[in-house]
């Protein structure tokens, strides 16, 4: 392979892809598209055809005879005094004079541009070739335009575009009008508008037209493509390591983090558990290292999951005591997928129940082999309440960043990653961001997922105001037209309207990949389930949390709690306090409204009140899922079973004046009771379901009679009874209903 495309070697030759292309095709080469590679014999036929066009020309040129060579010398001659500006007089020349300075000037026109035999040559594969200079082709131009010819595709240029470009962009793209671009539309029976989205098949059309192939990019935006290029090597200058703490619920993550900072972050944290991913920045012997703090409980597995994603070395919380529990799996699982370093921190070991070799082996069934065993995991010792190990553990994160040799490039524009998102009455969304290059400054201009915006004012984790963030630095920002989401790609852009198209654009996908799937046939698999779903009872749900990650955390575990039974069903959702609009509509959808981290003020605690909504507040996690659980299982009617419990015989039957007819009976197994029900069979077929009416032994009433014991039973409702007839005697048991 050469490596070399089809539209590349157009260029070379001054062609059209299009023509060289059919050039292949005429040869037996299968071509595809102005993007296939070259082989080497593709590219020895192009040169080979090339060589023998020039030799034939060179032939033909030589055998050419004398006469032809003066004539030619003469047209020369008079295409060289016409160039001088000699004119010959008209009164001199013959009729058959006036011939030759026309067949002169046209042959001298051919010949003014004195092209090589090369060039000719390669007339043969294709046409002419387009002038070179501004003023060729603004002449070439003019004169297609006048002829009424079309530009070949390709013949200005390939355009790398994306599969969600607007006509105002493709437009601009090509260097035309807005209209014009419309009027080809219009051409194909489609209105579009400006800001109207185009089909990736009509840019293509429409590109083609206007003289351009189109190439599609990967990204929602062709600006994606350059700002996520690679910085050079040349710029990047070293930057502080990003540390995430990670681990199971409980363990003293943010304990030893309290302790590594001299801070009190749990006294501000409900019920004693991060819920949040906190950023902060601590200084050890004169170098800085930011530090994530990631929640441990089962719900939190997409903040693990984002934690993992930007930072460079994780550190393992693992409790000496408990070992490795089932969120500290998934930790590992986040990290080595992530595929940053690992340091194993073995918190607690100063109570009398430690075991750190345990946990040391139970790391070899994951793969993490430490170094006592020989590995290249580092484990350290620590306490967070004795402070013991801690300074070990510095020196091992400064000497594994050093390892790692973290770099970026302070002087490129700015980007990085959402860690955290919510809405702030007094400042509106404000976003915690992760700067992992460049230089973040106020007043940048940004775009982030769907939202886009000017950096207003940022902040670090203790409140002070910044102009400026540097490599791996966590900043509030303040500044975003919306609130953006946990995970969110942050880019520094030259203008606003360029942030607001790539916003755009990814608005575009975003609504594509959620759009519904189109109506699927009913199969009888699909019927028995809707049979089987009817009695599916729904909680619609109003979720409110304080920041954008507890949203999409709390929905995924709600979706997990999810049974065949009982549906639970988000309607809405929400970063901020539950606002009067919530209230109205969980009325008009009979929904419970869930608030975490947020309240309502009083006036819409006054229109719940009003309209009946209830409005549960939560601020841990695994309250609201308690609640959640038990407000399912109270939605659910208990479970109805029946036990027999016994079987009796009629032997006789009995009339009893003002009675009706009694069967004298013999319990033959179980036991016959007063409270229960009967079924009566004859010859195995059930002729009556009821229950008693009187229950004797001899003359004398009875509560129960059991086996082998002879009693007289009436039946209610139950006039014809025979001597053989079999009585089932049962009760009803009703059992709490479960989710499953």
């Amino acid at each position: 392979m050469t490596g070399k495309r089809v539209h590349e070697l157009a260029k070379e030759l001054k062609l059209t892809s299009r023509e060289l292309i059919s050039f292949f095709k005429e040869n037996g080469f299968e071509v595809k598209s102005h993007m296939s590679v070259l082989t080497e014999d593709m590219l020895s036929a192009a040169k080979k055809k090339l060589a023998a066009e020039e030799k034939k020309k060179k032939t033909s040129a030589e055998k050419q005879p004398a006469s032809g060579k003066k004539s030619a010398s003469k047209e020369k001659k008079g295409g060289t005094e016409k160039k001088s500006g000699k004119k010959a007089e008209p009164k001199e020349t013959s009729p058959e004079k006036d011939k030759t300075p026309k067949s002169k000037k046209s042959t001298g026109e051919k010949s003014k541009p004195k092209k090589s035999e090369a060039e000719k040559a390669k007339a043969e594969i294709g046409k002419k070739s387009e002038p070179e200079t501004e003023r060729g082709k603004k002449k070439a131009k003019s004169e297609a335009k006048k002829a009424g010819k079309k530009p070949e595709p390709g013949d200005k240029g390939v355009l790398a575009l994306s599969r969600y470009v607007t006509v105002r962009q493709l437009a601009s793209r090509m260097e035309c009008k807005t209209k014009d671009v419309m009027l080809e539309l219009r051409k194909r029976g489609i209105s579009a508008g400006a800001n109207q989205i185009v089909d990736s098949e009509l840019v293509e059309e429409i590109a083609g037209e206007f003289g351009y192939l189109v190439e599609f990019i990967e990204h929602e935006h062709e600006a994606l493509a350059e700002l996520e290029k690679p910085d050079n090597p040349d710029s990047l200058k070293p930057r502080i390591p990003v540390v995430t703490l990670m681990g199971h619920v409980d363990h003293g993550k943010t304990s030893l983090l309290d302790k590594i900072r001299s801070s009190h972050i749990t006294d501000r944290e409900a019920g004693g558990i991060t819920q949040h991913i906190g950023a902060y920045q601590i200084e050890a012997d004169g170098k800085r290292i930011t530090f994530l703090d990631t929640p441990g409980h089962e719900a939190f597995t997409l903040m693990r999951a984002r934690g993992a994603d930007v930072t460079d070395i994780v550190i393992l919380v693992v409790a000496a005591e408990e070992g490795l529990k089932p969120q500290t799996i998934e930790a590992i699982n986040h990290s080595q997928a992530a595929g940053v370093a690992i340091i194993v921190a073995i918190n607690k070991v100063d109570k009398p129940e430690a075991n750190p070799d345990r946990v040391k082996q139970q790391l070899l069934e994951h793969d993490l082999v430490v170094e006592d065993y020989g590995g290249d995991i580092i484990a350290v010792e620590v306490s967070a309440k004795t402070g013991k190990g801690i300074d070990e553990l510095i020196e091992y994160i400064s000497l594994v960043a050093e390892m790692l040799d973290l770099r970026a490039d302070p002087t490129a524009s700015a980007k990085g990653s959402i860690i955290e998102a919510k809405v702030d009455k007094g400042k509106g969304p404000v976003a915690t961001v992760l700067v992992q290059n460049g230089t973040l400054r106020v007043g940048d201009i940004f775009t982030c997922g769907v939202t886009f915006g000017k950096v207003r004012a940022m902040f670090n984790e203790h409140g002070k105001q910044l102009k400026e963030a540097a490599p791996s630095d966590p900043v509030e920002i303040l500044g975003f037209n919306d609130v953006p989401m946990a995970g969110d790609k942050f880019y520094v852009v030259p203008n606003e309207s360029l942030a607001r198209e790539i916003a755009q654009a990814k608005k575009m996908r975003y609504d594509e990949l959620n759009r519904s799937e189109p109506a699927k046939k009913l199969s009888l698999d699909e019927l028995f389930r809707r049979v089987e779903d009817e009695g599916v009872k729904e909680l619609p749900i109003i979720l409110k949390c304080d920041v954008q990650g507890s949203v999409e955390t709390i929905e995924a575990m709600l979706n997990k709690l999810t049974t065949r039974k009982v549906k639970l069903n988000v309607i809405h959702k929400g970063v901020g306090a539950i606002s009067e609009n919530d209230v109205l509509l969980a009325s008009a959808s009979n929904a419970i409204v869930l608030g975490f981290h947020v309240r309502a003020d009083k006036k819409t605690v006054r229109l719940a009140e009003q309209e009946g909504v209830e409005i549960r507040i939560h601020n841990i996690i695994y309250e609201l899922t308690n609640e959640i659980r038990a407000a399912m299982l109270g939605m659910l009617e208990p479970d109805i079973t029946e036990e027999v419990i016994g079987h009796a015989e009629v032997r006789q039957v009995f009339k009893v004046p003002k009675i009706g007819f009694i069967a004298g009976c013999y319990v033959t197994d179980g036991v016959i009771t007063r409270k229960g029900l009967v079924r009566v069979y004859r010859d195995n077929v059930m002729i009556h379901d009821g229950r008693l009416s009187s229950l004797k032994r001899f003359k004398d009433d009875a509560s129960e009679v059991k086996q082998g014991f002879e009693c007289g039973i009436g039946i209610e409702n139950l006039k014809d009874i025979r001597e053989g007839d079999e009585i089932e005697m049962y009760v009803k048991k009703e059992t709490a209903a479960t989710l499953e």
